[in-house]
């Protein structure tokens, strides 16, 4: 089943057109698109499903889902490693296949 995890937007940016956001899902932070929701700023909550934040949330609601979801032991895809952690550079890194072209057409 496919679930989207609440976390709190640590950082936003640009990532080649697309509005990113630096996501924290308890200790660990991974990348999300905001194009969904471009108004979201840092300190809000947001609903991530496989690399897209999908909704806004208030954080009591952000609390109550990630719990449950801890709860039912579905949290553990937040432990699996992220190919981009090993690249040592400050800019975001992106998958290969968005290297080829402008991607909002």
């Amino acid at each position: 089943m496919c679930l989207a995890i609440p976390g709190k937007v640590v950082d936003t940016y640009d990532q080649r057109g697309l509005r990113m956001a630096k996501v924290q899902f308890g200790g660990i932070v991974r990348e999300a698109c905001l194009e969904y929701v471009p108004e979201t700023q840092v300190g809000e909550y947001v609903l991530v499903h496989v690399g897209f934040a999908i909704s806004r949330i208030d954080e009591a609601e952000a609390e109550r889902t990630y719990q449950a979801l801890k709860d039912l032991d579905q949290l553990t895809e937040l432990e699996s490693p992220v190919v981009e952690e090993t690249a040592k550079t400050d800019e975001p890194s992106y998958p290969a296949w968005m290297n080829s072209g402008d991607l909002r057409r």
